[in-house]
């Protein structure tokens, strides 16, 4: 038996496995206990890396959605704008084809003889011509005013000049032509004299 025993009681063999395995200490638990701890770290690390970029791709996708419905929105008020001019121009050869019959009209009723004037039908040409300006008005088209204004190139356009004693010079004295607009656009200017 003393062969099997050294001097701590243990047999030889033994105590050449306990060597090889160390013995626990609180420390080395710790440093185990910390290992998980250590991996760990990088895995938050990772979480918060992939939360940064969540968060530039979050960025991100909210700054082409704005950049989309400020395109669109542009778009939308582009295509209104172009409908709008659409319309006025519609509007405006539709004027413009009308007002030479519309002309001869008040030319008409300005020059009906005295033996005419007692007569039922005159009426009905009156009342087609209300209509006429009435359908002007519903289209926002305004005569321009001319007789007694300064003369204005953009409304006015001149024939001539003549010596005035009621108007100051570079005023409109007589009109040939009554001149329209649509809106702030001018469909045809007046014809005018201006006094000298």
């Amino acid at each position: 038996m003393s062969e099997l025993n050294n001097k701590n009681g243990k047999p030889e063999e033994l105590e050449e496995v306990e060597e090889l395995v160390p013995e626990s200490t609180e420390g080395d638990s710790a440093e185990t206990a910390d290992l998980p701890a250590d991996q760990a770290e990088p895995e938050e690390l990772s979480i918060e890396a992939q939360l940064e970029a969540a968060r530039a791709e979050a960025a991100k996708n909210l700054d082409g959605w704005m950049r989309a419905q400020a395109e669109f929105s542009n778009a939308r008020k582009r295509m209104e704008k172009q409908r709008a001019e659409s319309y006025i121009n519609a509007t405006a050869n539709v004027v413009t084809q009308l007002l030479p019959a519309l002309d001869d009209l008040d030319r008409a009723m300005n020059d009906v003889p005295q033996v005419i004037q007692e007569h039922s039908w005159l009426e009905g040409i009156t009342l087609l011509q209300r209509k006429l300006q009435t359908i002007l008005d519903g289209w926002n088209v305004k005569p321009i005013q001319a007789v007694g204004q300064p003369f204005d190139p953009n409304l006015h356009e001149a024939i001539m000049q003549e010596p005035s004693e009621e108007y100051e010079s570079g005023v409109v004295t007589k009109e040939l032509q009554q001149g329209y607009q649509l809106g702030d656009r001018v469909i045809r200017a007046a014809l005018v004299y201006v006094a000298e």
